[in-house]
């Protein structure tokens, strides 16, 4: 395989909701049953190298960024990858990594606070097109960055950098559901793992699991098979489900059966 293999993670109500609100985040929002344990669950059970989360668990959609000061660095230099040894050397559990190719957030850490996670760093994710000022800004923080894809991030090529050059093998993408759909349209999930917490939330606009473009009627939904259910405290469950990649089998038709459109003699 040229990519990780890559695990979503999600929490979500009976409903499938991702937040109580719209426009809401979730980290911010007392009324979400906390998370318990968090990632070090995650880290303890698959023991990735990558943690993937979406700029939109961190910043919402009407929340306009600080203005960035111009830049004099010319496009050569901040469109080429920007990874200082130095930083590579701290990222020594692993990274953190956040595809961000609008240039919306404004980072308070680098790295995870606490000793449960010390050695996971902060790594964006950018485009061509991303503004040259942030681009700017991720180098006076000593941020490190890849530029894959043009207009936004390419997933695809991201995962396939992350494998080749940081030799990853296992990405948990923890991100909401835009990142999550881009991952699902793009065939890029191997496995789907949902911690059910109880409550139901219900609305019109509130996130569920996957933001995607909706699959014309000769599109078949993403097959699944389970791998189990566990019972968590707190009347939590956990349904990890593989993803089946394989294309389905076309339906054959029998004699008795009726196809669209076709109607009964009488």
């Amino acid at each position: 395989m040229q990519r990780p293999r890559v695990i979503t993670h999600n929490v979500v109500s009976v409903d499938g909701r991702l937040a109580v609100s719209p426009r809401t985040l979730l980290m911010l929002d007392d009324r979400w049953p906390a998370n318990g344990d968090g990632y070090l669950d995650i880290l303890r059970r698959h023991q990735p190298q990558v943690l993937l989360e979406g700029s939109g668990s961190l910043v919402t959609d009407d929340q306009p960024p600080a203005p960035l000061p111009a830049t004099e660095l010319p496009s050569q230099v901040l469109g080429r990858d920007f990874l200082p040894a130095e930083v590579r050397a701290r990222a020594s559990a692993g990274w953190f990594v956040v595809p961000d190719s609008r240039g919306r957030v404004r980072w308070t850490h680098k790295e995870f606070p606490g000793p449960e996670m010390a050695g996971w760093h902060l790594l964006v994710l950018v485009a061509v097109a991303t503004p040259l000022r942030y681009l700017a800004y991720l180098r006076r923080e000593q941020i490190p960055y890849l530029v894959v894809g043009r207009r936004h991030v390419d997933l695809t090529a991201a995962l396939k950098v992350l494998r080749a050059r940081f030799a990853v093998d296992t990405v948990v993408a923890t991100g909401g559901a835009r990142l999550g759909g881009a991952l699902l349209r793009a065939g890029l999930i191997d496995e789907i793992e949902t911690e059910v917490v109880p409550i139901a939330v219900g609305g019109t606009r509130t996130p569920m699991m996957f933001t995607a473009p909706d699959l014309e009627r000769s599109t078949r939904p993403t097959r699944m098979r389970c791998l189990g259910v566990e019972s968590r405290p707190h009347g939590r469950v956990l349904l990890r489900y593989a993803v089946d990649n394989e294309p389905a089998p076309t339906p054959k038709r029998s004699g008795h059966q009726l196809a669209a459109g076709d109607h009964p003699r009488t």
